[in-house]
């Protein structure tokens, strides 16, 4: 049964329709298990009952017709349970009910087991057999497998399937839901970005040219052919003759009728050469892996292998560069800031990710960017949405996929309102973020794009809050030198002169990678990461700090961050490094004056030592991007638990009031450089909090000034009381909404005035 298991899960994992999916599924549970039927119901959202989706077994079994209410029968019973029933004898349970038209008299065996996707039950799993027993705990615990990776893949069918699913016109649009990256609401086309050599990742996309689409195939036939024999001859003399077999077999394909005319096929039939080849390879593996010989079926790997590198063939020989449409929805798994960064600025309108949270890098340059985000989106199916028009509502973390055109007009209403909105805001530029009772508090900026600093300096920003020096690190193919830095970190320097401008050592680990200093480690983010790397790669640390030391002549600006301190002797350690790098500066005759250091709260130790730690430098910068993530034990980049990820959540509210009254007595500033230092209705908990600076991107500052300026400290500080007394981020949120549009400034946290 273990290996019909994997077949099956293969099998649903490649079938990309919503109804072969459930056909073939039935088809074959009902075989595997030797069970006499199987059904699927599936939840109808608007009537709230289940309808009959596929079954096998029944005679006429009325599929797409049948239905039972949500609190009927035992399809509604394992609903409501959210666990298997298994029964010897259904009829004589007080639960049954019969479905009209189900000729199931025959079959008294019953076991159902819920389909669950991220806490939603969308349906109920069913076998049936005509004896009176109940089914064994193996082929209880083989259903329940096989529901699980079921309802990930009826999620994402359900979302791009082009008919109507539980009774929802083609008229309707529905909204996607995932996590609000960047605020704001865009109307385009999307554009699917995908990493290379991965054939999952390849989306659907439609050729004119079919003729010129066959020669890019066949080319890349030939390269790899080449590429093969190559290695055949550079690895005759190490290799036995069985391994060399391989790469016969790897030929033999390659000339084989059936792979490469199957392909050729589907691209005649208007499909672009990837898609076609995804769609084969699937194909022809999906027959080794449902054979029962071992040998056979791995045999499946070496189609895969095949096609990866067929792929990688085709997209190194791209003919022309990509053309973006007008109004791009930059959409993938997971979009890079390459990926952004490719994309005409004057084109850029949204971004859709599978994968992120609130505080993940995509949600972060596209704060920056100033273009709406929703991450998080775990039903995404990529590979559909290629050049379809797309609303993003960025305030809500919705989208939607092939709107109507009422919705793309209201849509594009409320982008005219916030265009409207920016021009106003604009106007804030030269305006102080002072409260209505006079309180001061410092706007920055976050950067480390050098696009960042003109728009950063427009909007007002009082200095620079947060540089991320590892962007020049990651934009580079080794490790940057001293003059390198220097030149880099002076011209932020001097363009914010006299204002400061805060420099963050290396941070670099967990998701934050060098393809020339690889880390590899089973969790990265409780790893080697931030100041651990650069106090036991000394020299990194050294040539870094010399670079900043030297970019500083003559200004008098610089202030030195130390990221992921989690032990004050980190901080003793650096501290020594830093003083012995400007000694050294000062004897070669440099004329430098010695910048503030500051250390970032991030992680829970800190928490609880901030005093110790702010005794020893000369401010502190809490990082709510990490501190959230280690505080709630979330993994902000991982889809299935971004929801969960929140930094109004109580907890990290009660802990940064903690650090801002444990720092107090010492008057060293304390500013927030996360994400939701940017969040405008989050700024009336930081007024009240007695916050002195807060760091975000140039898009935010505006609208977090204007809430700034509409607010006294006592209205502030009513409001945090309020917020303390709560158990929930959601309902903290709704506190803070309120307040925002209680003042008039309800459009700076939704679409629309």
């Amino acid at each position: 049964m273990l290996a019909s298991l994997h077949s099956i899960l293969q099998e649903v994992n490649n079938t990309r329709h919503l109804d072969q999916l459930l056909s073939q599924t039935v088809q074959r549970i009902n075989k595997t298990m030797s069970s006499d039927a199987c059904s699927i119901y599936l939840r109808d959202v608007a009537s709230e009952c289940y309808i009959l989706e596929a079954a096998v077994g029944f005679v006429d079994a009325p599929v797409g017709k049948a239905s039972i209410k949500k609190d009927d029968g035992l399809v509604g019973l394992v609903c409501r349970r959210e666990e298997p029933v298994n029964l010897d004898n259904l009829f004589q349970h007080p639960s049954y009910h019969h479905i009209a038209g189900l000729n199931d008299e025959h079959l008294p065996g019953f076991l159902g087991v819920p389909i669950i996707h991220f806490r939603k039950v969308l349906g109920v799993l069913v076998v049936r057999q005509h004896w009176n027993r109940c089914f064994d705990e193996d082929e209880v615990a083989f259903l329940q497998t096989i529901a699980i990776q079921l309802a990930s893949s009826i999620a994402h069918a359900k979302m791009v399937s082009s008919e109507p699913v539980s009774g929802q016109t083609k008229s309707q649009s529905r909204a996607i839901v995932g996590i609000p990256g960047s605020p704001g609401v865009a109307v385009g086309v999307a554009f699917v970005v995908y990493p290379a050599a991965d054939l999952d990742a390849v989306p659907d996309r439609q050729v004119t040219d079919v003729e010129a689409e066959v020669v890019v195939f066949q080319k890349a036939l030939s390269e790899v052919r080449a590429d093969i024999k190559r290695i055949m001859v550079r690895m005759s003399s190490v290799l036995a003759p069985e391994d060399r077999a391989l790469f016969d077999a790897y030929l033999l394909m390659l000339d084989s009728g059936g792979l490469i005319d199957r392909t050729v096929e589907r691209i005649q039939k208007g499909s672009w050469a990837a898609g076609a080849l995804r769609d084969t390879v699937n194909e022809h593996a999906r027959f080794f892996e449902e054979i029962e010989d071992p040998y056979l079926r791995e045999r499946a790997d070496d189609i895969y292998d095949l096609g990866r590198r067929i792929l990688l063939c085709l997209q190194r020989g791209k003919r022309k560069p990509l053309v973006y449409p007008e109004h791009t929805i930059l959409v993938g798994e997971e979009v890079s800031a390459a990926a952004l960064a490719e994309v005409p600025a004057e084109r850029l309108a949204g971004v859709i990710s599978a994968n992120g949270s609130r505080s993940s890098h995509v949600a972060i340059l596209a704060h920056a960017l100033g273009i709406p985000a929703v991450v998080g989106a775990t039903n995404l199916s990529v590979g559909k949405m290629d050049k379809k028009d797309v609303i993003v509502d960025g305030y809500r973390g919705w989208f939607y996929l092939s709107p109507s055109a009422a919705m793309r007009s209201e849509y594009r209403r409320l982008a005219d309102e916030e265009q409207e909105l920016a021009i106003e805001l604009d106007r804030l530029s030269d305006k102080v973020a002072e409260t209505l009772d006079g309180i001061h508090v410092k706007l920055m900026v976050n950067t480390g794009l050098s696009s960042d600093i003109s728009s950063s300096l427009a909007c007002g920003a009082e200095g620079v809050g947060l540089y991320r020096t590892e962007f020049p690190f990651m934009a580079r193919e080794r490790f940057p030198g001293e003059d390198e830095q220097r030149l880099i970190y002076r011209v932020v320097l001097d363009t914010f002169s006299p204002r400061p401008v805060t420099l963050r050592t290396l941070d670099i680990g967990g998701d934050k990678n060098l393809s020339y200093f690889p880390i590899k480690e089973e969790n990265p983010f409780l790893g080697w990461r931030g100041i651990r790397i650069t106090l036991d790669q000394p020299e990194i640390f050294r040539t870094q700090i010399r670079a900043k030391l030297r970019a500083s002549i003559g200004l008098k600006n610089l202030r030195i961050l130390l990221p992921m301190v989690s032990h004050v002797s980190e901080v003793d350690v650096a501290l020594d490094i830093i003083n012995s790098v400007y000694d050294e500066l000062i004897k070669e005759g440099e004329s430098i004056q010695k910048p503030k250091i500051g250390v970032m709260i991030e992680v829970p130790s800190a928490v609880y030592q901030a005093a110790e730690l702010a005794r020893r430098v000369d401010f502190i910068s809490i990082g709510t991007n990490d501190l959230t993530q280690y505080l709630l034990a979330v993994d902000r980049n991982n889809p299935r638990v971004a929801q969960l990820y929140d930094s109004l959540h109580p907890s990290l509210l009660k802990a940064l009031q903690q650090i801002v009254e444990s720092i107090a007595p010492l008057g060293k500033p304390v500013g927030i450089c996360g994400e939701i230092a940017g969040d405008p209705a989050a700024a009336i908990l930081w007024i009240a909090m007695g916050v002195d600076n807060l760091s975000m991107s140039a898009f935010a500052l505006s609208r977090v000034k204007q809430v700034i300026r509409h607010f006294t400290v006592p209205q502030a500080q009513k409001v945090l009381t309020e917020v303390l007394q709560c158990e929930d981020a959601g309902a903290i949120r709704k506190i803070l909404s309120q307040a925002i549009e209680e003042v008039g400034l309800g459009s700076l946290v939704r679409a629309g005035k």
